[in-house]
């Protein structure tokens, strides 16, 4: 903890927060403070942008190669620093130590990639159809952006905003959530050490969000924003975004279905359950929420994830052998204990699990639930916990009817051997992801997002660092007279 900074990071330099208050940060599994931060005001968030509006001319015409070595260099600091990376987000976010350093690598290759994305920005040239010019379209950075970052998954989300906003000439302000701020600051550390300038990237830990983001927004110099969280939020913050006419990133809430059909690899689909369920202790906007199995083979599935989740071993993500860590915080803890309550009232049987786990920490039983009926809440919630529903179906278009069946349109995940039903499902699923035969389908070099309220824009793959490039189009007189 020695390591990472507690101040705010503004302008290349670190200083409390102008109020001096401090924000603490605990530790879900035993509900100690692990460290106190400075808190900012909505004057720190000003000053904040200050910064990335004065950097950013400077940093756009920074050479693309220039931006890729820092990028590059940043990669292999967070590599040298990985078990560091790794044990902060366990303690700060509950995770089993495993699955943090999956996610530093998961969340590295952001860097990796968009350093390789910054040189090839690319434009075109070539006669109108009149032929009486040359039109010229280039790409150019947008601008200075506003980032808000989600509890989750700490470095990756970071890592995921950051670096195509830097790899396309823009400057940043960074609000990493108040629950798990400290990877962010340990991220911002890294980035300094590898060279960054002054001012290209600002970072903000407050628990005034709506106070210090606002105005931030609302500020006619800013150019871009970029939020991943709940669904409501992101609607409010579009509302504010919308006088500035910003562009907006958007990665919101998830209702993701994982249909099992009858024909399916049982082996591969609970394998892949296991991992689109319980991954991040089901604290994923990728989770798996509805599991929605053929009628022929859901007391198979059920019985066989049962036995699987019976073996879980629940702890501090620190200790050896642990696979399931605390929840976040007590309000998770009650949402799960709540949907599931629901769900058992309208007629659902809990096969394993179903219960809070005495204190300390935040912690749920990993749960199994079966015969869903239409109307529980937790087809119509996401869960953000570890609580896989079953529900059962008969035909292919009623398993497309549930699994479309909700205002999200994230990921869906598809198990059957039948090629031709595999195709029908990408045509028919209404999501912006999925995972045919897979329970996990993220990756730095594959666009992110989602369809209907789940979200807007890309983030990783080509796509990636579009949202950070806006389109000049100009047209030149015909050198030929």
């Amino acid at each position: 903890m020695e390591r990472v900074p507690d101040g705010l990071f503004i302008g290349g330099a670190w200083r409390p927060a102008t109020d001096e208050k401090r924000l603490p940060v605990f530790d879900p599994a035993t509900g100690e403070i692990v460290k106190q931060i400075a808190d900012a005001s909505p004057a720190d968030g000003k000053a904040a942008l200050d910064a990335a509006v004065e950097a950013f001319p400077a940093w756009a015409a920074t050479p693309p190669r220039e931006r890729a070595e820092l990028l590059r260099r940043a990669f292999d600091l967070l590599q040298e620093r990985k078990e560091d990376f790794a044990l902060l987000m366990t303690i700060e976010m509950g995770k089993p130590l495993a699955e943090a350093r999956g996610e530093v690598a998961y969340g590295g290759e952001f860097l990796r990639w968009f350093s390789e994305e910054t040189a090839r920005v690319q434009g075109r040239y070539g006669p109108n159809p009149e032929g009486t010019g040359r039109m010229i379209v280039s790409q150019h950075p947008v601008g200075p952006c506003y980032l808000i970052t989600p509890w989750n998954f700490p470095l990756a989300m970071a890592t995921r905003k950051v670096a195509p906003a830097l790899a396309a000439g823009c400057t940043v302000v960074i609000k990493p959530a108040a629950l798990t701020p400290l990877t962010t600051l340990y991220f911002a550390k890294v980035l300094e050490d590898a060279g960054l300038p002054a001012g290209v990237v600002n970072v903000i830990t407050t628990t005034q969000t709506g106070a210090v983001s606002e105005p931030i927004i609302r500020d006619p110099r800013l150019r871009k924003l970029s939020f991943t969280g709940s669904t409501p939020v992101g609607q409010a913050l579009l509302k504010q975004a919308a006088d500035g006419v910003l562009r907006t990133s958007m990665e919101l809430g998830g209702n993701a279905p994982f249909v099992i059909f009858e024909d399916a690899d049982l082996d591969k689909a609970v394998d892949g359950a296991i991992a689109a369920k319980f991954r991040n202790i089901g604290q994923a906007c990728t989770a798996a929420n509805r599991f929605i199995v053929h009628r022929s083979v859901a007391d198979a599935f059920a019985q066989r994830v049962t036995e699987r989740v019976q073996g879980f071993a629940i702890g501090r993500g620190t200790e050896d052998g642990v696979t399931i860590g605390p929840l976040i915080d007590d309000r998770a803890v009650a949402k799960a204990a709540q949907l599931v309550g629901d769900a058992v009232q309208r007629g659902a049987t809990v096969r394993t699990g179903g219960n809070a786990i005495d204190g300390p920490g935040t912690f749920y039983e990993p749960t199994v639930i079966t015969d869903v009926q239409p109307g529980s809440e937790i087809l119509r919630e996401e869960i953000f916990g570890p609580v896989l529903a079953i529900v059962p179906f008969d035909t292919e278009d009623e398993a497309v009817r549930l699994a479309n069946d909700t205002e999200y349109g994230l990921v869906s995940y598809v198990f059957t051997d039948n090629l031709a039903r595999g195709q029908r499902m990408i045509e028919r699923l209404e999501t912006g992801m999925m995972g045919l035969n897979m329970g996990v389908v993220s990756n730095a070099a594959a666009p992110f997002g989602g369809w209907k309220m789940s979200g807007l824009g890309r983030e990783g793959g080509a796509e990636g660092i579009h949202e950070y490039l806006q389109t000049k189009y100009t047209l030149t007189a015909n050198p030929y007279g």
